[in-house]
């Protein structure tokens, strides 16, 4: 069996969306991913915690592997078939055994001009999705938390460490459970 991966908590470690209060969360939890088979791990653990209705939201500049972390939630659920970003058609939608996977990525959309974020998230019909049961997973969703439907259960934040280590920060209601 496999060393399990480093878990720190820092009270120092600023959550990565720090204007919102999670209950149950005393401070982020931060992980060191120290290759593809950590994250796997990391998508795997969310995987077994998501359910209907959740949001979960991704941040991280680009290349932190934020759409590597979705697939593997998405291979854990058993969706089998091409994982890919929806970084032009914005979101991807997977049948689970437990439910909806919607796979959103808002990059686009960001400073996209004649609309508002928000109202792009609006007219993608994201915040439905979630209320209709789809478990959601956000990239770059940090600036429409409203008009997702608030409250995320996870909010991960990945950061590149070094060529094939990433640090992740978690919080969020869920945080706690996926350590």
């Amino acid at each position: 069996m496999a060393s399990p991966m480093p878990v720190t908590r820092s009270a120092s470690s600023r959550p990565a969306l720090s204007s919102f209060s999670f209950d149950g969360v005393t401070a982020p939890i931060v992980r060191k991913l120290c290759g593809r088979r950590d994250t796997r791990r990391l998508g795997a653990a969310i995987a077994r915690r998501l359910e209907p209705r959740d949001l979960v939201v991704l941040s991280g500049d680009l290349g932190a592997g934020k759409t590597f972390l979705v697939r593997a939630i998405a291979r854990a659920l058993g969706v089998v078939g091409v994982v890919t970003s929806p970084t032009f058609t914005l979101v991807q939608e997977y049948q689970t055994a437990r439910g909806t996977l919607a796979h959103a990525d808002l990059y686009r959309l960001l400073g996209s001009g004649a609309l508002s974020l928000d109202d792009e998230v609006a007219r993608l019909g994201l915040r439905e999705m979630r209320a209709e049961g789809a478990m959601l997973v956000v990239e770059w969703g940090e600036g429409a938390i409203d008009a997702l439907g608030g409250r995320p259960a996870l909010v991960a934040t990945l950061a590149i460490s070094g060529a094939s280590v990433r640090t992740v920060t978690l919080s969020g209601p869920s945080a706690n459970d996926i350590v």
